[in-house]
């Protein structure tokens, strides 16, 4: 590594096999709205196992045409956890509903299912778990919480997978996202996570229907289906039969997706060898915890993020962050939790107090690098210089 250079907490792995597939996209009659995007769905339920796979422009489209799908709108409450990135709640807000966050279990930092279980009512109308990092959230306890509550208020509860960071992760030997425990899943293509499409998402589906709805939502709301059409005047008709969006992913994006699919296995495989290479070479350092995976869980670690206690160590996690920067090693946090942003805070009433497991969380957790392109030097130089600040600040 050069000494001028940083290492990035997270970074894409683009080869020439990639750049070819998009050269031969790019060459080809269709850029976009084209075979390649349902070839990507193909793909992606080939790894994933789910009924169905309807690709869009991003996660956070994904997200938030599955909450128009389950029919959430004003007046409705939606649970999810405050420890995401903000579209994991915006989506619920962009639909007119009420965000309402439950806290975290403090060792897998995923939303608790008993806290769950306090937050639901009669308004509630749909449950988002983030399975954050890469492993899945406790799926069975969150199902049957949501299930009894069903049967006492009288109506369905949508479960709603953000599955944003869990492509090729597993929960009980399956694969997440899959649909088994929840109506909707939604994974993110951005170029930090498992793979990439430049941007993009997919949100997987349990049924028919609703995949039909999806992909309506996808396109504006218009359909070519003759048997929907209220008259049929010739080939070139089409209807807008609902209030839909632009959120198409195109042909290009696709044939990268498709592209870095195949080495998805090969991803994952290099993410767990750096993790077990972190977890041996920090599980004895002071005032550093490494991350917990449950033993129901395999995860392909989107991020690997111990937890530190700053206050210990006598240093803030600013200049944690700085005396790693000088070593060559960038560092980086997931994330501030979502009900301390100041938009909820003054739209929601949200305020610092309301989720202490997360706002703990967040005081010391670090995002250190993690990505299949590290060169087994770089993971050298991240574990030395981790451990040479924690042991420069943690002597006496």
């Amino acid at each position: 590594m050069n000494n001028t250079q940083v290492i990035p907490y997270a970074q894409q792995w683009i080869d020439e096999d990639d750049v070819r597939a998009v050269a031969e996209v790019l060459h080809s009659p269709y850029i976009a709205r084209g075979p390649k995007v349902e070839e990507f769905e193909r793909e992606l339920l080939r790894v994933v196992s789910a009924p169905f796979a309807i690709v869009v422009s991003s996660g956070t489209a994904g997200l938030h045409i599955a909450c128009l799908a389950a029919g959430i709108g004003h007046g409705d409450e939606v649970i999810t956890s405050p420890n995401t990135f903000v579209a994991s709640a915006n989506c619920i807000v962009y639909c007119g509903a009420t965000p309402v966050f439950a806290d975290i279990d403090p060792r897998t930092y995923n939303i608790d299912p008993l806290e769950v279980e306090r937050k639901i009512t009669e308004r509630t109308r749909a449950v988002i778990p983030v399975h954050f990092a890469g492993q899945s959230c406790d799926m069975e306890t969150i199902v049957a919480v949501v299930r009894a509550a069903e049967k006492r208020f009288g109506h369905k509860i949508w479960i709603i997978e953000d599955a944003c960071h869990v492509l090729d992760s597993k929960y009980k030997g399956r694969q997440v996202g899959a649909c088994e425990y929840g109506d909707m899943a939604v994974m993110s293509f951005h170029p930090v996570k498992h793979i990439t499409s430049g941007e993009g998402g997919v949100v997987f589906a349990h049924d028919s229907s609703i995949a039909e709805k999806l992909r309506l939502l996808r396109g504006h709301g218009i359909t070519r289906d003759p048997a929907k059409f209220s008259q049929q005047p010739g080939p070139w008709y089409q209807e807008q039969i609902d209030l839909g969006y632009n959120y198409f992913i195109t042909d290009i994006q696709c044939a990268l997706g498709i592209s870095q699919l195949k080495k998805l296995s090969r991803f994952s495989k290099r993410r767990k060898e750096i993790v077990a290479q972190y977890n041996t070479a920090f599980h004895n350092l002071p005032h550093f915890e490494i991350p917990f995976e449950s033993p129901d869980c395999e995860s392909t670690f989107h991020l690997y993020i111990p937890q530190i206690d700053f206050s210990a160590l006598g240093i803030s996690r600013a200049k944690f962050f700085d005396e790693l920067k000088g070593r060559g090693v960038g560092a980086q946090v997931h994330y501030i939790p979502v009900h301390l942003q100041p938009y909820y805070q003054k739209k929601f009433g949200y305020k610092k107090g309301d989720f202490p497991k997360a706002e703990a969380y967040y005081e010391r957790c670090v995002s250190l690098p993690l990505y299949p392109k590290m060169a087994d030097d770089d993971v050298k130089t991240v574990i030395q210089a981790v451990k040479e600040v924690i042991q420069q600040y943690s002597s006496p």
